[in-house]
């Protein structure tokens, strides 16, 4: 079972982990495709630190009491990551370092009575702001994968892996995926709907592809 310690520490593994995949990208490296159908790495990464940004807004609201939404509107988010991806190079790496430094520093701000205070996402579910820091754990390590560089679910904590198959198993539904079998990291890559090896149905045939999470 995750805690506020647990999603707070994976939050800042994951930022690691993030910050090594675009460590070495030059300008060519950065405009190759992701694991993301139609996006590139820059891509990622714009998305990757709006997110920061966005969830830097619930932390507002949290602290301050003052509603204060993750996005104006679900195109102004769309434009934030094609602006983004036109940015050069140095400029992403640059904006995905500042909003995460910013959002952690956000984070370290909140007493215990604020991370109980009540936050909306931008799918408007009302959560607990202690909900946030397993919300950029998601984003972090899930898109340290797309990035294409080298990382792998294999590489993300196994405490991690479990909270992330039951939170998409519960956000897919039980009845629309079919039961598989394969080794843990193989199931949540599966799951996760990206590139993946050695899962199959329980009768050994192949398990049909699904599409991206998150």
């Amino acid at each position: 079972m995750r805690t506020l310690e647990t999603t707070l520490a994976w939050a800042v593994e994951g930022t690691d982990l993030c910050r090594k995949a675009v460590a070495d990208l030059d300008e060519a490296s950065y405009n190759a495709p992701s694991l993301l159908p139609g996006w590139t790495r820059k891509h990622v990464v714009a998305h990757v630190a709006a997110n920061a940004r966005a969830l830097r807004n619930l932390m507002h609201w949290a602290r301050t009491g003052e509603p204060t939404p993750m996005y104006n509107s679900p195109e102004q988010r769309l434009a934030d990551i094609k602006s983004g991806a036109q940015l050069p190079a140095a400029w992403v790496t640059a904006w995905f370092e500042e909003s995460a430094q910013l959002l952690a520093y956000a984070m370290s701000e909140l007493t215990e009575e604020q991370w109980r205070a009540e936050v909306l996402t931008a799918q408007g579910r009302t959560v607990p702001a202690s909900e946030v820091p397993w919300m950029r754990t998601r984003e972090v390590m899930v898109h340290a994968v797309d990035l294409d560089t080298g990382i792998r679910f294999t590489d993300l904590p196994e405490t991690f892996l479990t909270e992330l198959r039951h939170d998409i198993l519960g956000k897919r539904g039980l009845d629309t995926v079919p039961a598989v079998q394969g080794s843990a990291a193989d199931i949540t890559t599966y799951l996760a709907g990206r590139p993946y090896t050695g899962v199959t149905q329980r009768d050994g045939s192949p398990a049909e592809p699904l599409t991206p999470w998150l």
